[in-house]
């Protein structure tokens, strides 16, 4: 099919939009969505203006749309996002970074089935400790650009997720009873560098703003 990819910078979205392509998928366009509410229910938002250049690294027009980012009201933002790639680039599906929350994955099968697409979930229901390996095993290059969650100290913010650290990762999610694939926004992350992407990703200068305990995120200098 030809498809366009839900895309926010972030490991699932990135790593779906390879798997779609590993099967056969056409990829024509990326749709991102620039919420005004960081704490959105449906949408990444920390570095999410660095979508641009990964298009640019992966040789794909992106559509960018924004929103306030009320919940509920945001999702008529996405469904035009998703009517202007289905008018521009006639995708056929598209493709979701979802792992595990039913909150995302029933509101964008929704707007596919309205439209008469196709809804595409490679990441559905993995094991969220064999997927982080699949990432590094295919040479993702992850950083975690934002915390909201016990056990994520500031530390955490701007790492990059390699063999080591990464069993590290594992045993605080366990201690502190978090999604390991961050599936709850206890975290989020950018791809750094992929297959996907012709280049590495340069990385703009950045600040690290700690909100409040386990609370943060990068920004942009």
């Amino acid at each position: 099919m030809k498809i366009g990819v839900l895309f926010s910078g972030g490991k699932d979205s990135t790593y779906s939009a390879w798997l779609a392509k590993k099967e056969g998928h056409e990829l024509v366009c990326l749709i991102t969505l620039f919420s005004e509410n960081k704490d959105s229910f449906m949408f990444h938002t920390p570095l999410i203006e660095l979508t641009k250049k990964q298009a640019e690294l992966m040789n794909l027009p992106i559509i960018i749309d924004r929103t306030a980012g009320e919940k509920e009201k945001e999702l008529a933002d996405l469904e035009r996002a998703i009517k202007k790639a289905i008018f521009d680039y006639k995708i056929e599906g598209i493709v979701t970074g979802a792992v595990a929350s039913n909150y995302q994955a029933s509101r964008i099968q929704k707007i596919c089935d309205k439209l008469g697409i196709k809804c595409v979930n490679l990441l559905w229901g993995k094991n969220a400790e064999s997927y982080w390996k699949e990432m590094l095993k295919n040479k993702f290059e992850i950083m975690i650009v934002g915390i909201a969650s016990d056990g994520l100290s500031k530390e955490w913010l701007g790492k990059i997720i390699d063999k080591d650290n990464l069993g590290k990762l594992l045993e605080l999610s366990k201690k502190f009873k978090f999604h390991f694939a961050f599936e709850g926004g206890e975290a989020e992350t950018l791809v750094l560098n992929c297959p996907l992407f012709k280049k590495e990703l340069e990385l703009p200068e950045f600040n690290r703003k700690i909100e409040k305990t386990n609370t943060g995120r990068i920004e942009l200098k």
